[in-house]
């Protein structure tokens, strides 16, 4: 019987580490899909030039909690390592993103607000929607938050490789996401 109450007192009490872990978790979500959920249609890129670009071009609403205390700036990256035959596709490089914010409204990213942009795979500093081509399966877009101890005064126009450069040695902590969208 003396077992009972020390595996309940145990029980508890990994419960309540748990529980404090989980709340201080650096956590990106967005209320417009769950992780690994399918995008809707409406964030897909708008191109004239390109017919695989069948969308809205809107940007989805993110929000995140939990960033590190000691960090100076985020930066978010949106990358589809499908894209380009597996080559990859990046849809947006933002950085300077200032700790205080605690997400990005809707098209707030195609917007260019509230960050720096960098140049994604199309050659533009903002939000560039998912544009696969139809028969190629669902892709999966990696959004990955990353707190950095950086102040925020990185130059515009830095590609994905350039920021990583940059970053290298003051990340302090990633979140990720996963949006999936094919046609």
């Amino acid at each position: 019987m003396k077992t009972l109450p020390r595996l309940l007192a145990c029980a508890a009490l990994f419960a309540s580490v748990n529980a404090t872990c989980a709340d201080s978790l650096f956590i990106l979500q967005s209320p417009n899909f769950a992780d690994n959920a399918m995008l809707d249609k409406t964030f897909a890129g708008n191109d004239p030039k390109n017919a695989n670009c069948t969308g809205k071009n809107n940007s989805p609403p993110l929000v995140w909690s939990n960033v590190p205390p000691q960090t100076q700036s985020l930066a978010l990256v949106v990358h589809d390592p499908e894209g380009n035959k597996g080559l990859g596709v990046t849809h947006l490089v933002a950085y300077n993103i200032s700790p205080a914010l605690t997400g990005f409204g809707p098209d707030a990213l195609r917007d260019g607000k509230g960050f720096t942009g960098g140049k994604n795979t199309p050659g533009t500093a903002s939000w560039y929607g998912p544009c696969p081509p139809p028969g190629t399966g669902a892709h999966h877009y990696t959004f990955t938050l990353i707190a950095t101890s950086l102040p925020p005064t990185l130059p515009e126009g830095l590609t994905r490789e350039a920021l990583f450069e940059k970053l290298k040695g003051h990340q302090l902590a990633a979140a990720g996401l996963i949006g999936r969208f094919g046609q």
